[in-house]
């Protein structure tokens, strides 16, 4: 009987389908039938003759291996087969092997040992964790300041609202001498680097080096020669003309330079120019502003202002009207002047806040606008009052900021805010005066009020004793008193005639020593104050500047002593030794102990954008941190009792 045909692949295909379809009959899988090669898989030349070749002896992987490698270095270097190397021998071919391989892929093997690599490895992943840490704190703070500098730009809500921007600065009469106008650019950046001026802007005026080539009137010029000022100083320089020109103005200096005069001379001439094309009636006025945040600062600025008009009217000149606005006086004492046309007003935010709002007076021809101590009246504190302020002006203003400490993050909202500004620096922003001596001393807390009395004999009096507790103020004043001490005391909690009367008599000499809270540290200018102590360091280091500001004014040296011990945050301490390196100060040892993590993870020193330190970041600045406190607080303004009321 004939075989039965094998099944073709479809038909077997089919079955397979079917039997895995239709009934439980096993699975079958194909397998590929693969010849056995009879020739062996490895040849070995070493073996014995004897041996059978049919049923090799069983060599284990790594011999074979190395076997192989024998034979192929005999064969690279021309040595007959059978022939044995030594194992030194036989290492080095390994090696030289290896470094054939390496070469013919392009690899460099180091020569260092295993231990000496992996520690060559952890390092340089020691360094990219490093360097991804600082790229991360470098981020974090970016993203910190733009978050804080987030603000609207220093407008009206009608500016805002309708989107007007102004292109152009305000134009003016003023035009300086021809022989200063065909000043080159090369001979006006000689003499400001002569006075150590840094400027900013585009088009900047001209710098004027006397009163006389500003065509400042003689009578004017006579009276500050009274007041022992015969030349600008270099912030006066550069500003007045800056301002005479209608443009809008940064102006940063150290304290006692003179700002004062370089932003109320520019008012009071533009508002004699006005007085005498048309004059001033009743319910017109005021042709410019003068802010500041603090009473005694506005009072001080108002009697300046006063002064430089009476002697503009002995020359011949028309009478200007000035308007003081600040708390805690009665708005009666300025009725007479309120009755007929003013030009200027000197206020304080809070009460030229509450007057424009009772219609007291509008601000329809106001062309002039000047926050003193910006970076206090712009910072979180005083801002809202002054958008405020600004939604009462109908038309362009030229506006003009000044400060002692200005921090990036203050100049890079107002450059927003103003037009075509021009800034001026006379050293760096938050600088001390190089006129102080700054000394630093360790005190304990419990020693400090006995070693007050020591400190005050350094100097002569008249002395400025600061501390940032008002408790402790009244304290001092009281220890003082009962020492037979002729001291009196000014804090925000003082009554507006206690706070005067404290003023008038340690300016009239009546009284030797002032102790005061943070109210009295900016802008207050006091005749020949020889030594100021810092009872208590400031938390900001630009405070401290502040303060110590009260002395080595208009060119002449003054003394700071200032008490620290284990209450002192050591952030704020760090801030106060690089101030003490930058003016060439002499550095305590418990100082100059002091390290920064900055440095020691490689960074550079830079001041910090928000209260221009330069011992910390901005992620550790206390100002901003008390600056979110406040906000979440729900405060308006500072502990001091500068916001008019």
């Amino acid at each position: 009987m004939a075989p039965a045909p094998a099944p073709s692949a479809s038909s077997s295909s089919s079955s397979y389908s079917n039997s895995t379809t239709t009934g439980p009959s096993p699975v079958f899988k194909r397998r590929r039938v693969v010849e056995e090669d009879d020739t062996p898989k490895y040849s070995y030349d070493d073996l014995d003759d004897d041996q059978d070749q049919s049923k090799p002896a069983y060599i284990p992987l790594k011999q074979r291996r190395l076997m192989e490698l024998e034979k192929l270095h005999q064969k690279t270097r021309g040595l007959p087969l059978g022939s044995t190397l030594s194992k030194a021998k036989q290492k080095q071919a390994e090696e030289e092997d290896e470094e054939e391989q390496d070469k013919d892929l392009g690899v460099q093997r180091s020569k260092q040992s295993l231990l000496d690599e992996a520690r060559r490895l952890r390092e340089l992943e020691s360094q990219k964790e490093e360097k991804s840490q600082a790229e991360k704190d470098a981020e974090e703070e970016r993203k910190i300041l733009e978050a804080h500098a987030a603000r609207r730009k220093l407008a009206s809500d009608l500016e805002l609202a309708k989107g007007i921007n102004y292109t152009e600065p305000i134009k003016t009469s003023y035009r300086p001498p021809r022989f200063i106008r065909q000043r080159s650019e090369e001979e006006n950046a000689k003499l400001r680097e002569k006075n150590h001026i840094i400027v900013d802007g585009v088009n900047v005026p001209a710098l004027i080096t006397n009163f006389r080539d500003m065509k400042v009137p003689q009578c004017v010029i006579d009276y500050l020669k009274t007041k022992n000022i015969v030349k600008p100083s270099p912030i006066q320089m550069q500003g007045l003309p800056t301002a005479f020109s209608g443009r809008d103005m940064i102006g940063i200096a150290f304290t006692g330079s003179g700002k004062t005069l370089a932003f109320s001379l520019p008012i009071i001439m533009f508002s004699v120019e006005e007085e005498k094309k048309l004059p001033f009636v009743r319910g017109e006025g005021p042709v410019g502003m003068i802010v500041c945040p603090s009473r005694e600062l506005a009072r001080q600025t108002y009697e300046s202002v006063k002064a430089i008009a009476e002697a503009l009217v002995q020359g011949g000149y028309p009478q200007i009207g000035v308007l003081l606005c600040i708390g805690g006086i009665s708005m009666a004492e300025q009725s007479h002047t309120m009755s007929k046309g003013f030009h200027i007003v000197v206020a304080t935010p809070g009460r030229l806040q509450d007057m424009l709002e009772k219609k007291k007076f509008t601000l329809e021809c106001c062309k002039y606008l000047c926050l003193d101590e910006a970076d206090r009246m712009i910072d979180m504190g005083f801002e809202e009052d002054v958008r405020n302020i600004m939604n009462f002006f109908k038309q362009q203003r030229q506006t003009l900021l000044f400060s002692a400490t200005m921090p990036k993050k203050i100049q890079d909202f107002a450059e927003q805010s103003l037009i075509q500004p021009v800034i001026v620096n006379v050293g760096r922003a938050g600088a001390a005066s190089l006129d102080i001596i700054q000394e630093v001393e360790y005190v304990k807390q419990e020693a400090k009020m006995v070693y007050l009395l020591e400190c005050l004999q350094k100097t002569a009096p008249p002395v400025i004793i600061f501390s940032d507790n008002k408790n402790e103020v009244d304290d001092i004043q009281e220890y003082l008193l009962l020492k037979g001490v002729e001291a009196v005391a000014i804090h925000g909690s003082k009554t507006q005639d206690e706070r005067e009367y404290a003023i008038r008599s340690f300016k009239s000499g009546q009284k030797d020593v002032m102790v005061a809270s943070g109210v009295a540290s900016k802008g207050l200018d006091f005749n020949e104050i020889q030594h100021v102590i810092n009872y208590t360091m400031p938390k900001e280091i630009e405070d401290y500047v502040h303060q110590i500001g009260r002395t080595g004014r208009s060119g002449k040296t003054g003394i700071a002593t200032t008490f620290v011990n284990m209450n002192t945050n050591e952030q704020t301490l760090l801030d106060l030794k690089y101030l003490l390196m930058e003016a060439k100060q002499r550095v305590p040892p418990f100082l100059a102990a002091i390290e920064d993590p900055r440095m020691a993870a490689g960074g550079k020193l830079t001041s910090c954008p928000v209260c221009g330190g330069l011992g910390h970041g901005i992620k550790d600045c206390p100002k901003l941190e008390d600056n979110q406190r406040r906000a979440t607080a729900g405060f308006s303004r500072g502990d001091d009792g500068g916001g008019g009321w």
